[in-house]
């Protein structure tokens, strides 16, 4: 087949990554070894980077100090295998600029930046936010649209404003705003990456970067195989695999559970490193776990029959 003749976007961080839950113990603790467990796993079938401490990885309830330490952990056990893009979003910019500068010491590749959350700030205030943490580290730098957790929009307008700082490089896309995203993808080199698994293929058939995907935390091989198919110009086999994955997608992302409940849940179930949520999220019941692990292994026996056809 000939090679798809969309042209290449910039991928700064690769094209397939996993927004990576954070493993704790039993006790609620931090748990290194399991999340350096998770991220070799995750690297070795297909993820080219993983983001650490984002809406998944419980970022509201873990310390500046645990945050820290995971980028450390995970940079570690991964190497230059993967990148590692360190969320750093809060509702207050001091804050914000400490924990880049503290992900960046600790060795992160790029840093996560959501709009400041329920203070609502107007878009110029959302745009002198982000360029105050833009300017205060050397690393690049991931905007991160989710007006759905946030309350605020990083507007198309801003994006392109911000798309001249030269460490503003990606963005991760949860606007549900098929057409804006375009808009920008049309006037700037910013890699836009699908956050909302559903519009991955979709995303990337015009030219994005790929996914930052909660999903991949269980079948990232899978996941990377859509994109793989499509770059190979077998736009039918990418499809026919996008589509196979739309139950588990919606089990895990539209099942009124948050994505983060629901991969623990499932990770849980499958033996890997996880363990619990911390409060307020509560874990899934049994029913919600078995339902997940039903689509989880309707998905990969499907996988296993094309494979064997």
């Amino acid at each position: 087949m000939t090679p798809t003749s969309t042209p290449p976007s910039p991928r700064p961080f690769g094209r397939a990554l996993c927004a990576m839950v954070t493993p704790f113990t039993g006790e609620g603790l931090l748990d290194l070894d399991g999340a350096q467990r998770l991220a070799e796993r995750l690297v070795s079938e297909g993820c080219d980077g993983l983001v650490l401490s984002g809406t998944t990885g419980e970022s509201p309830t873990t310390t500046d100090a645990e945050k820290s330490a995971l980028v450390r952990a995970v940079a570690e056990a991964v190497g230059d295998r993967a990148a590692i893009v360190a969320g750093v979003g809060t509702a207050d910019t001091r804050h914000t600029v400490e924990l880049a500068l503290a992900a960046e010491k600790a060795g992160a590749d790029g840093l996560l930046v959501i709009a400041p959350y329920y203070s609502r700030p107007p878009q110029d205030a959302v745009e002198a936010h982000v360029r105050a943490v833009a300017d205060a580290s050397g690393l690049p730098l991931v905007l991160y649209d989710i007006p759905g957790r946030t309350g605020t929009r990083i507007e198309p307008e801003t994006v392109l404003r911000l798309a001249g700082h030269p460490r503003i490089v990606a963005v991760k896309d949860c606007a549900y705003d098929l057409l804006g995203t375009q808009k920008v993808l049309a006037r700037t080199d910013l890699a836009y990456y699908a956050g909302c698994d559903e519009y991955a293929l979709a995303l990337y058939a015009v030219g994005g970067a790929g996914y930052i995907s909660t999903v991949a935390n269980v079948v990232p091989a899978h996941l990377r195989a859509v994109l793989d198919a499509f770059d190979a110009g077998d736009t039918g086999g990418a499809a026919r695999r996008q589509r196979r994955a739309t139950a588990l997608i919606e089990s895990m992302m539209a099942s009124g559970l948050p994505g983060a409940v629901t991969a623990k849940a499932l990770l849980g179930a499958l033996g890997l490193p996880a363990g619990p949520v911390r409060a307020p999220l509560r874990p899934a019941g049994h029913e919600a776990t078995d339902g997940l692990l039903t689509e989880y292994e309707r998905l990969t026996a499907d996988e296993r029959l094309t494979a064997d056809a």
